[in-house]
């Protein structure tokens, strides 16, 4: 091998901090024989150290980063589910503070799980088993 394409390597890696792989690319050679040469260079011990002191400061850095990331997400989407559950609040209590009588529908919305619907009435029926009371409706009419 040549000392100035040596020369080229060595200065490829030691000062304009390339990898091996790069070099070899670059300069259409093995990566092994670019390995060769600058392992055998007096200044590689100190280099990989430093490289790989450099390599575990950014694998922190994208370990903090995508840490902070995800925490982000995480409080956005807790705020959205907290916003979300105060507008149902504050529609439930506009709701049950009217002076008037709740509509049947405004009623079953408010207790969904406690009527079912009769596809052949076309209507939503109160389930039987969860006992009511006279002012619940038995039977919510809908209009389809």
């Amino acid at each position: 091998m040549k000392n100035e394409e040596k020369q080229k390597i060595l200065e490829m890696f030691f000062i304009k901090r390339k990898k091996q792989i790069d070099i070899a690319k670059a300069l259409n050679i093995s990566k092994y024989k670019v390995s060769r040469i600058v392992t055998k260079d007096i200044r590689y011990q100190e280099e990989k150290e430093i490289r790989k002191k450099l390599s575990q400061q950014r694998h922190l850095e994208n370990t903090i980063n995508y840490i902070n990331s995800e925490r982000k997400v995480k409080r956005m989407k807790n705020n959205t589910d907290e916003l979300i559950l105060k507008n149902m609040h504050e529609q439930a209590s506009k709701e049950l503070s009217k002076g008037k009588r709740m509509t049947n529908i405004a009623y079953r919305n408010w207790n969904k799980s406690a009527y079912l619907y009769n596809r052949d009435k076309k209507r939503l029926e109160f389930r039987k088993e969860l006992g009511r009371s006279y002012d619940v409706p038995k039977f919510i009419k809908l209009n389809v």
